[in-house]
C-alpha cells in the first residue's frame, strides 16, 4: 500500500471520501459470497475489505495536522476495545452465558458514550448516538430498535409513529399521562411527516428483531425468490412454442 501511494498516480490522490463507495461496495459484495456459500469467493471478498481498511490507515497516516494515525492504531484500538468489553474473559467478570455477555457489552459502551461525551465537554448522552443513519433503512431501523431496547425503551414507542399521522383534533397523537412510561405530549415526528407505509415498515422491522431476524437479510433473501420466480416466468414464456 505504501508503494501504490507513492507511484500510481490513481492510489495517490485518493482520500477517505473518494475511498467510501469502494467500502460499502466490498462489503456488499463479501455479503454476497456468505448468503451463496462460497467460502473461496468469501476469503477474497474479505481481502477487498482489508485492502480499504489499509488505504484508509495509509491516507490518514499522511496528515500533519496532528490526527494522523496508522494500521497498527486501528489494530490496537479494535484489540483494546474487545479486551475492555469482555471483562469476563480477560478479567474477573463472571457471566451466565451469552444473553449477559450482551447485557455487559450494553452497559460498556454506555459508558464509553458518556465518557466520550464528558471529554468533549457534556452534554446529552443517548443510547443511539453514532448510529449510522446513512445506512439502508431496514437495517437502521433494526438498529433503532435494538438500541433503544438496550436502554429499557418502551417496547411500544413505535407506535407513536403511527400516531403522528392522525386526523388534526382526534387527540390519538397524544400519548396519555403514563402510557408505558411515555410522556404525554404531543408527537414530533421531525421535518417529514410519517406515511401509513414508513410506519408499518418500521414495525415490521421491529417484528423481526423480536424473533432473532435481520430485517435486512429476510428482505434480501424474499428480493432473491423473487428473482428467481421472475427469471423463471421469463424462461417459461420463451419455452413457448406458437400454435
Amino acid at each position: 500500500m505504501d508503494t501504490l501511494r507513492q507511484r500510481c498516480p490513481w492510489d495517490a490522490r485518493q482520500t477517505h471520501e473518494s475511498l467510501a463507495p469502494y467500502l460499502l461496495e466490498e462489503t456488499y459484495e463479501a455479503l454476497d459470497a456468505i448468503e451463496h456459500g462460497d467460502l473461496a469467493e468469501l476469503r477474497g471478498e474479505l481481502g477487498d475489505v482489508l485492502l480499504q481498511v489499509v488505504f484508509h490507515a495509509r491516507v490518514a497516516a499522511e496528515r500533519t495536522d496532528g490526527t494522523a494515525f496508522t494500521i497498527d492504531d486501528v489494530a490496537n484500538g479494535i484489540a483494546d476495545k474487545l479486551v475492555r468489553r469482555h471483562p469476563h474473559v480477560f478479567g474477573s467478570a463472571t457471566v451466565s452465558g451469552a444473553d449477559e455477555v450482551k447485557v455487559n457489552w450494553a452497559a460498556i459502551k454506555a459508558q464509553e458514550r458518556a465518557a466520550a461525551a464528558a471529554a468533549a465537554g457534556g452534554g446529552p448522552v443517548s443510547a443511539l448516538d453514532g448510529v449510522p443513519m446513512g445506512q439502508p433503512a431496514l437495517s437502521l431501523a433494526a438498529q433503532l430498535l435494538r438500541r433503544a431496547a438496550a436502554v429499557g425503551a418502551p417496547a411500544d414507542l413505535a407506535d407513536l409513529l403511527s400516531e403522528a399521522n392522525a386526523p388534526a383534533g382526534s387527540g390519538v397523537a397524544a400519548a396519555g399521562p403514563g402510557a408505558a412510561g411515555r410522556p404525554g405530549a404531543p408527537v414530533e415526528s421531525g421535518a417529514e411527516p410519517v406515511s401509513a407505509i414508513g410506519a408499518e415498515l418500521f414495525a415490521l422491522a421491529g417484528k423481526a428483531r423480536a424473533v432473532g431476524l435481520d430485517p435486512e437479510l429476510e428482505l434480501r433473501r424474499a428480493a432473491r425468490a423473487y428473482r428467481d420466480l421472475v427469471t423463471e416466468w421469463e424462461r417459461s414464456l420463451s419455452s413457448r412454442t406458437p400454435d
